[in-house]
Formats: C-alpha cells, structure tokens, sequence
C-alpha cells in the first residue's frame, strides 16, 4: 500500500509562491494516487510551461516537462507506449487554452487514458500578469491595463461537445473534495479532464477571498447525473456555472476508445526505425 510521502520529492526548492493554490493541487494529486495505490514508479507526471508546469519538479515520480501547449501530445504518446503507467499531465489555462487548446480538441477526440489537469485562474502568473483565455470580460492585466474585451472561454463546455468522457472541474482550496474528483479521474478508462480553480496569491487576488471559496456550488448537492450530458451542458451553462465544483459528465464503457490494438498496428522495431533514419542523417 503506497503512502502519500512516497510521492514526495524534496530534492528542488519549490519556487511557488507562499499560499499558491498549485500547493493544494499537488496535495491532492498525491492522495489520490496514494489512495489508488499506484507504485510512484508506475506513474509518469507531465508539465506544461508555466507555474503549475513545475509539479513534475516535486512529484517522486517519472517526470517529462514539455514545450508551452504541446504537454498534451507528448503525455498521450507515453500513454500509448507504455499503457501500464498512468499519465498525469499538469497544465496551466494558457497553456491548455491558449496555444495548447488544438491538442486538447482532438484529446478528446482520441480519448486515450490520461489525466489531464489544468491551473485555472485567468492569469499568465509566470510571465507577470497577463490575462489567459479565461479571464473574465473587462479584466485587467499587465498588458490590458484597460480591461480585456473578449469573453473568457468555458472550457467545461468546450469539453462536453468536443465528445470528453470525464468532465470535471475542482477548486484548489478544497483539497478533499478535488482528490476525490482526480481519484475518480484515475479509474476512468479514457481520457479525464479536470478544470482546477486555483488561486493566485500575487495577480488574482480575487479568488484569494474567503468569499470566493464560499461561493463554490457542488454538483453533488444538487443531485447532478453526471451519466446525462444535457444535464452537464445545463450545468456548464447556467446561472453561476464557472463557480460549479464537481463531476459535470463521465461515460463510461464507452465506444470511442481507440483499442490499444489499433494504435500498435503500425508500429515497427527500433532497429526498423533506426534503419529509416540513418539515411537521413547529414554527413560533413
């Protein structure tokens, strides 16, 4: 049985700032993993560029951190690989909804067993201040002093008609509650998404409020069927439905998986594909 400080890894100075919600991310990462009882050498943990891009840093796991927005594609190729492991990928709102918002499209599409995380918070924290693709209407940012006039993205909407099988968002300063969503993300046999609200205490100080926290809604205490995607899409859409927390929609035994069998077709030997590449190489 795996504890939660098998997953610890002290060896790099954490660079986050004092009461960054990406602290409460990581803690609940790591009791889900513990609670799913997954060898920490069993899971490869992805990043993104950015401050949640980072987490591989500190997770005692198989770590790769990627290109800003192309995270994604790499995580999948691990998954397709090595179909044992269990990919965990952390990306940032600019990273999964700015550049990298193409290859989250056709992840859903694919829907190949992966979990995938995203730090929302309307911000590019990292590059000092500037507005993401969900920062709200008139937000102001370092380089929107003005205000934004474009409206944020709704990425669980943008999920759900993009055809997700595991649809959720989390908020970051309820770390029970978001390890519980990322346990179930775990067990699911496709591709999980997981929008996480997280707070950042030096550019977004608004969700830093004991208000904010205060007007999270949980699905759970509405009744939500999460097997119904009409409901999810009503859900998403409706009155306050970027402060729902929660299991939006999650099919399973469904029929798009692409079979493991399919994706391994076409692959050759090593010494195939070396046999391919060695005329290529320039020679002085």
């Amino acid at each position: 049985m795996t504890s939660i400080g098998d997953y610890h890894c002290n060896e790099v100075k954490r660079s986050w700032c004092p009461g960054c919600g990406d602290f409460g991310i990581e803690a609940a990462l790591k009791s889900a993993l513990s609670k799913s009882n997954i060898e920490p050498k069993r899971v490869m943990t992805v990043g993104g560029i950015g401050c949640s891009g980072l987490l591989p840093y500190w997770t005692k796991t198989n770590s790769f951190v990627g290109l800003h927005g192309r995270a994604l594609p790499a995580a999948i190729g691990m998954s397709i690989a090595d179909p044992d492991s269990q990919v965990v990928v952390m990306a940032g709102d600019g990273d999964a909804y700015g550049i990298g918002v193409g290859h989250l499209v056709h992840a859903f599409r694919r829907n190949q067993k992966l979990v995938y995380m995203v730090a929302n918070n309307g911000v590019y924290a990292l590059t000092k201040g500037q507005v993401s693709p969900t920062a709200e209407l008139n937000a102001k940012g370092s380089s929107t002093p003005f205000g934004i006039n474009m409206p944020p993205i709704d990425p669980i909407s943008l999920a759900l008609i993009s055809g997700g099988t595991f649809v959720a968002r989390g908020f970051a300063g309820d770390i029970p509650h978001l390890a519980e969503i990322i346990e179930r993300a775990i067990a699911h046999e496709g591709f999980s998404f997981i929008d996480i609200l997280q707070p950042c205490v030096s550019y977004h100080k608004n969700m830093c409020d004991s208000s904010y926290a205060a007007s999270m809604i949980k699905l759970e205490a509405s009744n939500h069927d999460a097997g119904d995607l009409n409901a999810a899409l009503t859900q998403a859409r409706g009155e306050n439905g970027n402060r729902k927390v929660g299991i939006f929609y999650c099919k399973e035994n469904n029929n798009r998986k692409v079979s493991d069998a399919h994706m391994y077709a076409g692959c050759r030997s090593s010494e195939d594909i070396l046999g391919l590449i060695r005329p290529m190489r320039v020679t002085g």
